[in-house]
C-alpha cells in the first residue's frame, strides 16, 4: 500500500512563491524518480518536472528558471519551490513518482490526489 500526498497549495499573489512538498508512504522498496505535474481548468495534465534518483532534473519550459524541484530521500519527499509565480501558473498540482512496492518486482507510477494553487494578477 503505497500513497503520495501533497501541500503546500493555496492563494497567492502574481510575483509571490509557494512551495509544495510531497511526500510518499507505505511499503516502498525503491524509489526511483519523482516529479510534478499540473492540470490547469478546462486544460489537459501538463508535465512540470522531475527529479531521478541521481538528483538530475529537468523542468519543462514553462517553468524552467522560476520552479526549483529537488527530493529528501530520507523523507521520501519531492518538494517544488515556485517563484515568480504568474496567473497562468494557476493549476492543480499532482506529485508522481515511480517505484517499486513491497508487492511487486516491477516498477510502477503513483499520484497524489493534488494541491491546489491559485494565483491571482
Amino acid at each position: 500500500q503505497v500513497q503520495m500526498v501533497e501541500s503546500g497549495g493555496g492563494l497567492v499573489q502574481a510575483g509571490g512563491s509557494l512551495r509544495l512538498s510531497c511526500v510518499a508512504s507505505g511499503s516502498i522498496f525503491r524509489l526511483n524518480a519523482m516529479g510534478w505535474y499540473r492540470q490547469a481548468p478546462g486544460k489537459q495534465r501538463e508535465y512540470v518536472a522531475v527529479i531521478t534518483s541521481g538528483d538530475t532534473t529537468n523542468y519543462a519550459d514553462s517553468v524552467n528558471g522560476r520552479f526549483t524541484i529537488s527530493r529528501d530521500n530520507a523523507k521520501s519527499t519531492v518538494s517544488l519551490q515556485m517563484n515568480s509565480l504568474k496567473p497562468e501558473d494557476t493549476a492543480v498540482y499532482y506529485c508522481n513518482a515511480n517505484l517499486v512496492d513491497s508487492a511487486s518486482s516491477r516498477a510502477m507510477y503513483y499520484w497524489g490526489k493534488g494541491t491546489l494553487v491559485t494565483v491571482s494578477s
